[in-house]
């Protein structure tokens, strides 16, 4: 169950995209086509649209695999224009990874690619629109939310157990591209499932005793993870983490949280935390980072899992685990 307050999505502009994969489209001819994108050593070539599927392709490819991520590091996925290479990328992909929904440029260049492996996460794990206030313990937090998102929260890599589902798909789908090499796919996808699993246990064993089952953070990332844990999320925006809330908006946030005993507002790293820092401000209360795993800005020190268990470590203090 989850408490809501959406605002609405503002998405990226992709009316130059047609003319882009023409470019890339016309790169790719000159180049003699798209029948194989092997690399020179003879590693797939795979194409991940942001973190969460580079993560996949890179733990369950191993060493059989050269990823390219279309977003790069540190940057916020949700407004992504693609360049023409990158469009040629997608064109020329062995394998495509990647979250329809999520990157409406991205869709609509794996909409035209001529790749014969694509691998869509949301049709892996189907996404929900978590836009209902049902079982707010507010009223003002009932505030009847609109669908920010066209195909649903896209957020699902924040159960653990979601993500496993999605890695499957992508091991089986690196086999049926590459069955030489499917034995060491299977045996990464197990390896990586088994670690998803015990991830997962951590979470449940860690916030099975908290006082509070309620969080405010500033982006409506965590449905997933609310609901598979039992906690409820208050989000001063909706899917996009850059929208601007109404006043009016941010009165009922102050109202639930003050209402819940809320101690800390939650903020992620991609964006300004000013918005976090102002709602904390004007009611005495602490930020912390909630990461939504949309980019990792340093890839070298930190990944999934790490990330994963700092969000669950500040969880637990803001929610008054005992555990």
């Amino acid at each position: 169950m989850m408490l809501r307050l959406t605002g609405l999505r503002r998405l990226p502009t992709s009316i130059a995209l047609t003319a882009t994969a023409l470019v890339g489209s016309l790169a790719l001819t000159a180049c003699g086509g798209t029948s194989s994108a092997r690399t020179s050593d003879g590693k797939l070539d795979v194409v991940a649209s942001f973190y969460p599927m580079e993560y996949l392709a890179e733990q369950i490819g191993g060493e059989h695999v050269h990823v390219t991520d279309l977003t790069a590091a540190g940057v916020e996925p949700h407004d992504l224009e693609l360049t023409a290479k990158q469009v040629g990328a997608v064109q020329q992909a062995d394998v495509v990874v990647y979250l329809k929904g999520l990157q409406p440029t991205v869709d609509q260049a794996v909409g035209q690619s001529s790749a014969k492996h694509k691998v869509d996460a949301a049709a892996a794990s189907p996404l929900v629109d978590h836009h209902l206030d049902e079982g707010a313990t507010d009223p003002a937090a009932q505030s009847g939310a609109a669908h920010d998102h066209a195909a649903g929260d896209p957020h699902i890599w924040l159960d653990p157990t979601r993500y496993a589902t999605v890695a499957k798909s992508v091991g089986s789908e690196l086999a049926k591209a590459d069955p030489a090499n499917a034995a060491d796919y299977q045996k990464n996808t197990d390896a990586l499932v088994t670690k998803l699993a015990a991830l997962d246990q951590e979470f449940q064993d860690s916030l099975k005793g908290v006082k509070s089952k309620i969080f405010v953070t500033s982006h409506a990332a965590f449905g997933y993870l609310a609901d598979h844990y039992g906690l409820n999320q208050i989000a001063i925006n909706g899917v996009d983490p850059e929208a601007e809330p109404t006043p009016a908006r941010l009165a009922e946030i102050q109202k639930a949280a003050k209402t819940n005993g809320v101690t800390t507002i939650f903020f992620e790293t991609l964006v300004s935390p000013k918005l976090a820092d102002t709602v904390a401000k004007d009611l005495g209360l602490k930020t912390a980072v909630l990461d939504p795993l949309e980019g990792v800005k340093d890839p070298a020190q930190h990944d999934y899992f790490s990330v994963m268990r700092q969000n669950l470590t500040n969880l637990k203090t803001a929610l008054g685990a005992t555990s």
